[in-house]
């Protein structure tokens, strides 16, 4: 296929947290707030005059000083994004509003404010408490920590406008790049995409790490591009895969998982499009607060929440995310170390295995796998497993 006109410009951006998006949106004077979890709802740190960057460490490579600090049997992705701020990749931020979702990225990011690693005036960090259950008494105390310790603070350091109507704006502004990633991402259903999971990884990273606004032009620009794009006339792939499990912040494992052979149709991760980018609804006659806080909490897929409901509704909305994009089969990955998907991998690849009857590949990996040889064995011969299934039944 011919290449993506802003893949490369996108790809560039994705190697420094302090991109050309970044720096002009600062020298425009707005306020950057770095991003730890997709609990802290975006559009919350996304009003008018501030942008949210998911902290991420790109281009990782030696990691002893996060290790020195965190020791090494904790999570590879708070390691490096600590050591990453040691290195003084995150002096940009103005402040972090940071959810107490994951012990081990909140000892990340304790160290990064204990050690002062960002040092623009004024930088200051939040933790607010997020439920583990969905319910509306889980609701009511979330939409208070969200006004405690997101909002109030925003208005109160920088003057940001946190009404009602910003927070409307703010949702437009979610709803439009979701939309277009939306579009774009439904390609992936053909039976010969004219879109690879690497290139809609690239697109949809990008909306997480960057300011949105500017990115508009270039989503609606790649989706008129794609409605005249043709496919390779072969299929590259061997089997379609959906992928899901720890955050995925590096689109090399999912070009990895392509050379393989497995093309990743549906991307049921932190930092994909499933839910992350799915249209806000809110509700009319509920304050837009509530109304945010309401579809992070009950469309949340994160396994943080453990209530019995949540729990089978994973398996569920798995279960769909295959069906709509006629998946062969599922990767379950998780990064080393990660407390939350380490539990949920197991359970939930037997769950998907043995009860839904899908083939399910259970992996974890270290934080930079994109060129790691073990797991690229492993996928091919997941597709070969694929592949004979799929003979066996015709």
């Amino acid at each position: 296929m011919k290449d993506l006109k802003q893949i490369y410009r996108l790809e560039a951006l994705l190697q420094e947290a302090h991109n050309d998006l970044v720096r002009q949106a600062r020298d425009r004077g707005e306020i950057a707030i770095g991003s730890t979890c997709s609990l802290i709802p975006e559009p919350l740190i996304n009003l008018p005059g501030c942008f949210s960057v998911r902290l991420r460490a790109p281009r990782t490579g030696s990691m002893e000083m996060g290790t020195y600090y965190m020791t090494s049997i904790m999570c590879e992705a708070c390691r490096a994004i600590l050591e990453r701020a040691i290195e003084g990749g995150y002096q940009f931020l103005d402040c972090m509003l940071t959810p107490d979702s994951c012990a081990q990225m909140n000892r990340c990011v304790e160290n990064i404010e204990h050690l002062g690693l960002c040092g623009r005036e004024g930088f200051f960090v939040t933790y607010a408490d997020v439920p583990m259950k969905s319910d509306e008494t889980a609701l009511r105390h979330y939409v208070r920590q969200m006004r405690q310790y997101v909002l109030e603070p925003l208005e109160k350091h920088f003057s940001i406008d946190t009404s009602d109507r910003a927070l409307q704006e703010a949702v437009a502004l979610h709803n439009r790049i979701s939309g277009l990633l939306t579009e774009i991402g439904d390609f992936r259903r053909e039976e010969n995409p004219r879109i690879t999971g690497y290139e809609f990884a690239v697109l949809c990273l990008a909306t997480y790490c960057c300011p949105k606004e500017p990115l508009i032009p270039v989503l609606e620009e790649t989706l008129t591009e794609l409605r005249d794009r043709l496919p390779d006339q072969r299929p590259r792939h061997r089997a379609r895969v959906v992928l899901a499990g720890s955050e995925i912040d590096d689109p090399e494992l999912i070009r990895m998982i392509e050379e393989a052979g497995a093309l990743v149709v549906a991307d049921r991760f932190c930092l994909g499009s499933f839910p992350g980018r799915e249209e806000i609804r809110l509700r009319e006659g509920e304050d837009t607060l509530t109304g945010i806080c309401r579809h992070y909490m009950e469309g949340g897929q994160c396994p943080r929440f453990m209530n019995t409901d949540k729990i089978k509704g994973r398996h569920e909305y798995m279960d769909s995310l295959a069906r709509r994009f006629h998946a062969d089969g599922i990767i379950y990955q998780q990064i080393k170390f990660c407390d939350y998907w380490g539990y949920e991998r197991a359970y939930a690849s037997r769950v998907m295995r043995e009860e839904y009857g899908y083939p399910v590949l259970s992996i974890d990996r270290p934080y930079a796998a994109g060129n790691a040889g073990q797991l690229r064995t492993r996928v091919q011969a997941f597709v070969e497993s694929v592949e004979i299934k799929k003979l066996k039944k015709r």
